[in-house]
């Protein structure tokens, strides 16, 4: 059963010119020219029940839009799209009660209160029974050990743990579909583990539906099988991320440990990623010589120590897209025709 399902979907917009100026501000206040903007462009996908995906673009993709669009905030300028089974801008008091949702620095949590109070003005809004309140918040607290601060007033709380509340209370009523903005931007490596690892167990056991927006690969890696690409407001990338470092990740990362500095080493098939001193990644392009033997002519001139080898990181593959789309735009007659992501 899909849970979403975008059929042709597109946003523009009106920007009315502004003209500086005292009397040009006058004008603009009467002015009819103007701009239309598209921030989403015919986009077409559909999420089964139970699915983890990631939604992925450089800013000003039109990522924002289109999750305003999938919660009811924004109404589509043309297509079709449903939201557990209903159109979300008409329906969204009956959808909130089967979404959940974690926005940048929309905080659902009261500033000067504890934490705990927070929760029981949900269950209130939410009309929990008591049995259903406390299953839940047990268990995002087990989880995301928030016992250690849930009496806390919110303003004391650290980024970390303000993050980890923000999640549990999207998740407290149990909703069937949840959508996250960057939900680790800005947190320390224990916390982004601590949090991608809850959202994992809520999406495999409880089987939540998770659209996730982030800039952070890593996040994609750990909780989304599956992503979604958009650039310029078009959908350019549907599948997996297997799939697309098979496509577009031929290279593979290296990192050598040379027993003293060699300076700048020039060779073919190889650029220069990180530079430690006595310790450099490489990334290798793969061609007619393969790394065993590219490695094996470096390491009878300089003086090697360690070597560590590893395909290409999807950090890697999508950094090369994004470069692949905008040499696209800026020349068209270099597309690829056989390069065609979207299935």
């Amino acid at each position: 059963m899909d849970i979403i399902e975008a059929a042709d979907i597109s946003k523009h917009y009106r920007q009315y010119a502004r003209f500086p100026g005292f009397i040009g501000a006058l004008r603009s206040l009467v002015t009819k020219q103007y701009t239309e903007e598209k921030a989403v462009q015919h986009i077409s996908f559909s999420i089964a029940e139970g699915e983890a995906v990631g939604y992925l673009g450089p800013n000003g993709a039109g990522k924002s839009t289109m999750i305003k669009m999938l919660t009811g905030i924004l109404v589509p300028t043309a297509g079709r799209l449903t939201v557990l089974g209903n159109i979300p801008h008409q329906a969204r008091r009956q959808n909130a009660s089967q979404i959940g949702v974690v926005f940048g620095q929309r905080s659902q949590l009261w500033w000067d209160l504890p934490l705990l109070d927070s929760f029981d003005l949900h269950r209130y809004i939410y009309k929990l029974t008591p049995a259903q309140y406390k299953a839940s918040l047990d268990f995002c607290t087990e989880l995301l050990s928030l016992d250690r601060f849930m009496h806390k007033p919110v303003r004391q709380l650290s980024l970390g743990q303000r993050m980890r509340a923000e999640i549990a209370i999207a998740l407290l009523h149990e909703p069937k579909l949840l959508f996250l903005d960057e939900p680790t931007i800005g947190l320390d490596v224990m916390a982004k583990d601590e949090i991608r690892k809850f959202l994992r167990t809520v999406n495999q056991e409880k089987k939540v539906t998770i659209l996730l927006t982030t800039h952070d690969m890593q996040d994609i890696e750990e909780i989304c099988p599956r992503m979604l690409v958009v650039s310029g407001g078009k959908l350019v990338y549907d599948g997996s991320v297997t799939e697309l470092r098979s496509r577009l990740g031929q290279e593979r990362q290296v990192t050598i440990e040379f027993r003293h500095d060699p300076g700048v080493i020039e060779w073919p098939g190889i650029t220069l990623l990180h530079d430690y001193g006595l310790r450099k990644t490489y990334l290798f392009e793969r061609g007619e010589a393969s790394a065993f033997e590219t490695l094996s002519a470096i390491a009878a001139r300089y003086p090697i120590a360690d070597v560590s080898l590893e395909n290409a990181g999807i950090e890697t593959v999508i950094r090369r897209l994004y470069k692949q789309l905008e040499s696209e735009e800026a020349r068209p007659e270099l597309a690829n025709p056989g390069m065609e992501l979207v299935r």
